[in-house]
């Protein structure tokens, strides 16, 4: 393999060498340490404050250079540090001792570049311009870049030819972060949406656990599982594709609540709310129903938008969506008759299909009645729910781990969250019969065997540990990525997952050649 350079990656190896030669080490090992932030700078500092109290000496700053501004003998400069950005100003007769004035019109001149880290010391001045500004007495650098950043112009706060191109954005996070430095704050807000999340399990006294990622039974959902092989044991393996029946495993054993936030892979479709790898909360609480459960979730969403904004009104899209509970709670035969004007409650699965047929609605021979249910309610009636609401009671062929309704024959106690047009959370009264649980496995395998390669496997393990008896419990899985995007107002998946899945990068400047 080897490895083109553009002109400008040359040239920053050049200066490299340059620096090696003046026994400058561009990344130095030595500790340097800083003791203060952009942010705090610019929100604490008084032209009033004496030297003796912190402003006039002894600010120690770093950051990546994003402009610099040459005056000859003096120089401005911005350097970005992991709040913000600061102006520094940087003298030649004070940051060069005696006759030397290498540090100046060589290092700093000729052999830094914009994306270089620095260290500067010195005292914090306002300019004649008004500008809060670092006044350096000496600099450091600490990290020479050898790949320039896509530039970015900014003008009176403003930015102008910002990079938006989502292939460069999400193929180069890291890139991104650095000069769109707006997206950080999205993913700040999802780190103070799962604290907030948390904070309210476990101060309702709920267990946060880990259960397997590898499976030699891809249980929980019906979904298209990732394969692999356990070389040790020599036997197929599963990436998970839910936690659900490890979890339903743990209430078994004695565990009241237990949640865990769980890393899950589906080898299926990618859309702007849907990735292959993705992150979703689950939990499982004894001696509860999905009623109790409906009522969590609206005090857990609740004060998840106003850990995360400060207030329950949220603007997405261009809309406002409101997380102030209750919410709106609606049947799923009533949803379809609302939006469709069609009552299927009572229809087999000959008469679905004629309705999905009649809506323009593509179905196949794998489609059991439940698919059928599930397609009409995706195609006709998601986009309509943008407020929070619960479509509750389904039909029994579509929910294979849930308890027959205590009153409705032919539905289950389910529900699923809809918000802005999407499910964004699915929960139960969870099924604790071990015979009734093994028929409806077994009708899932009829659906394998009719080609649905999303049906459930039998987890015979798992029939085990019903037999033991689990408690009535009631749980929920919860979509974190897609709760994250109502939350900070971003329109794709890809804008809330550091990393996503993407095809793989022919890598520009790099030359595949046989050795």
């Amino acid at each position: 393999m080897s490895v083109h350079l553009s002109e400008l990656e040359l040239q920053r190896r050049a200066k490299l060498e340059e620096l090696h030669k003046l026994n400058i080490n561009p990344y130095p090992p030595e500790l340097f340490e800083v003791n203060t932030t952009s942010k705090y700078i610019l929100e604490n500092y008084n032209d009033s404050l004496s030297r003796e109290e912190g402003w006039d000496a002894g600010i120690s700053f770093a950051g990546r250079i994003m402009s610099v501004r040459d005056m000859g003998k003096a120089a401005f400069a911005v350097l970005q540090d992991s709040i913000g950005k600061i102006q520094i100003y940087v003298k030649r007769d004070e940051v060069c001792a005696g006759d030397d004035k290498t540090m100046y019109d060589i290092v700093w001149k000729k052999l830094l570049d914009i994306g270089d880290i620095i260290g500067v010391k010195g005292y914090v001045f306002r300019t004649k311009m008004g500008e809060i500004s670092i006044h350096v007495k000496e600099f450091k650098l600490l990290t020479k870049a050898l790949k320039p950043l896509p530039i970015v112009k900014e003008k009176d706060g403003e930015t102008f030819d910002a990079v938006s191109d989502p292939e460069f954005r999400y193929r180069q996070r890291y890139a991104d972060l650095i000069i769109n430095p707006q997206v950080k704050d999205v993913f700040v807000k999802r780190t103070k949406m799962i604290n907030s999340i948390r904070e309210f399990l476990n101060a309702h006294g709920a267990l946060e656990v880990d259960t397997p990622v590898l499976q030699n039974i891809p249980g929980g959902a019906t979904a298209r599982p990732f394969a692999t092989h356990h070389n040790a044991l020599d036997v197929p393996f599963y990436l998970r594709i839910a936690n659900e029946l490890y979890l339903k495993r743990l209430i078994v054993g004695g565990f009241d609540w237990v949640y865990e936030f769980s890393r899950n892979f589906r080898n299926e479709g990618m859309d702007r709310t849907h990735n292959p790898e993705f992150t979703i909360l689950e939990f499982y609480t004894a001696y509860k129903d999905y009623f109790w459960m409906m009522d969590t979730t609206e005090k857990l969403f609740e004060k998840a938008a106003i850990d995360t904004n400060g207030t329950t009104e949220l603007p997405v899209a261009e809309k406002t969506i409101s997380f102030k509970a209750p919410f709106k709670r609606i049947s799923i035969y009533d949803a379809i008759k609302e939006h469709t004007g069609i009552d299927i409650s009572s229809m087999d699965e000959t008469q679905l299909r004629e309705v999905c047929k009649q809506l323009h609605i593509h179905t196949d021979n794998t489609m059991g009645r439940g698919k059928l249910i599930d397609e009409i309610f995706g195609e006709k009636c998601e986009e309509h729910y943008i407020q929070p609401t619960f479509i509750i009671d389904y039909p029994v062929e579509m929910s294979p781990l849930t308890k027959k309704h205590r009153s409705k024959k032919g539905l289950v106690e389910r529900f699923e969250l809809m918000i802005n047009g999407k499910e964004v959370a699915n929960a139960y009264t969870e099924l604790n019969d071990p015979i009734d649980q093994r028929e409806r496995f077994e009708e899932q395998v009829k659906l394998k065997d009719r080609g649905d390669d999303e049906a459930m496997f039998i987890d015979y393990d798992f029939l085990r540990s019903l037999e033991y008896g689990m408690p009535p419990t009631s749980g929920i899985g919860i979509g974190i990525d897609r709760l994250c995007m109502l939350l900070t107002n971003q329109n794709s998946i890809q804008d809330v997952l550091f990393f996503p899945q993407m095809r793989p990068e022919r890598m520009q400047g790099v030359e595949e050649t046989n050795s």
